[in-house]
């Protein structure tokens, strides 16, 4: 398999004992072989001595433990710009073809509200709603660029779509999915409310799209960097927007789990026409690259967090109490390193779990780890990828669906 992926989830330690995780995860993945095949990552320790396995399993576990590491950061270089690169079709963008195995993927990670009726409903709707839609779409766009195995076939396969399609077939299915939890929640007399975060990986680039306080990230291991690529749709991101509080506050709020948008709803609105704001984007993927999605519970877990965040205001905010409120909060340097010391993307999804759980474990999680080893190296100098970084109106679009 040339795309890699993990999940993993967790009911939260403060709701061992009788609690339920109402999180959900979906991935699909299209996997597509032609003529020779693809040969493996390149590895230092074919034998496996380091971990100290050996035989088959060692050759598996270095083919995993090097895949996001695999590469020289400098050897290829993309010199296309986010213009072009939005241009050009989501499938055929000049990505690397010296290899006859390709993945195109789709997921979905869906958090249900908690303290509404039925928000592990919400969001297993959500998450197999999104890969129904969606599925087809993906399989679509690899299946339209047969150039990429150096095949030429004519008509009657479509051309292959771009970047604004995919996010506008992203942007439906989440609809689709939010018309389904309303009618759910219309015949069980219910509330049912998720948030989510789904998208489609093809072709060297991820389009994704939003609703709530899930998030999606890019861990690199050439940079040694975390890049976010969502922002969330809650009352503590709208206070940092407004310079209202800084970003040790915004880790430990009190209002840490208010969202101002979810799927779903009571069931009063008409699901066949009801509609909701999914915001949306595309991003390169590179060989060094884990793509990570993750529920609230992974940022959300300090269960002090209330205690902390008065303490941090009562000091003045001084730079001593925030190392404090660092330590006890999970911070996004310590989820890019959980992802890149990891051996595995499982095991790198388990210290996830493991973070989040030692930190008090307040709520459920869930997470999405996704890597593909035969894509192009990261380029000595990437576009811009992160949630809110300067980029043109044609690289970053959001999208608004109405009827």
């Amino acid at each position: 398999m040339t795309m890699d992926y993990a999940t993993h989830y967790d009911v939260g330690d403060r709701k061992r004992d009788g609690g339920i995780n109402e999180d959900s995860v979906a991935v699909s993945v299209f996997e597509q072989g032609h003529r020779a095949g693809f040969r493996g990552y390149d590895r230092d320790d074919a034998d496996g001595d380091e971990t100290g396995e050996s035989g088959e399993e060692g050759r598996e576990a270095d083919e995993r433990r090097d895949g996001p590491d695999a590469g020289d950061a400098d050897a290829a270089s993309d010199e296309s710009t986010p213009d072009d690169r939005r241009d050009e079709p989501a499938d055929g963008d000049g990505a690397d073809r010296d290899r006859d195995n390709r993945s195109a993927a789709v997921f979905a990670l869906a958090d249900g509200a908690g303290g509404h009726d039925a928000g592990d409903a919400a969001s297993y709707i959500a998450t197999t709603a999104v890969c129904e839609h969606l599925a087809g779409t993906v399989v679509g766009a690899a299946r339209s660029d047969p150039e990429g195995f150096d095949v030429t076939v004519d008509e009657p396969l479509a051309a292959p779509p771009r970047a604004a399609d995919l996010e506008s077939a992203v942007a439906e299915a989440v609809v689709a999915a939010h018309r389904e939890v309303l009618a759910y929640a219309a015949d069980a007399g219910e509330q049912a409310h998720a948030t989510v975060v789904a998208g489609v990986c093809v072709g060297g680039r991820c389009h994704y799209g939003w609703v709530g306080d899930s998030r999606a990230y890019v861990v690199n291991a050439a940079r040694d960097e975390i890049l976010p690529l969502t922002t969330d749709h809650a009352v503590v991101q709208r206070l940092r927007e407004a310079g209202e509080i800084d970003d040790v506050e915004a880790l430990v709020h009190p209002r840490g789990n208010e969202i101002t948008r979810a799927l779903g709803g009571s069931g009063r609105a008409d699901p066949e026409t009801a509609t909701v704001d999914v915001e949306t984007a595309t991003v390169p993927l590179y060989r060094e690259d884990v793509l990570l999605v993750t529920s609230d519970g992974l940022l959300d877990a300090q269960t002090e967090a209330a205690k902390l965040y008065e303490w941090y205001v009562d000091a003045g905010r001084d730079d001593e109490m925030a190392a404090v409120v660092r330590d006890r909060a999970v911070t996004d340097g310590e989820i890019r390193e959980a992802v890149l010391s990891a051996p595995s993307l499982d095991d790198a999804a388990e210290r996830l779990v493991d973070l989040a759980n030692d930190r008090g474990g307040k709520d459920n999680l869930s997470t999405i780890l996704l890597h593909d080893g035969t894509l192009p190296p990261t380029p000595t100098d990437p576009p811009a990828r992160a949630a809110g970084a300067e980029q043109s109106v044609e690289d970053r679009e959001t999208l608004v669906e109405h009827d």
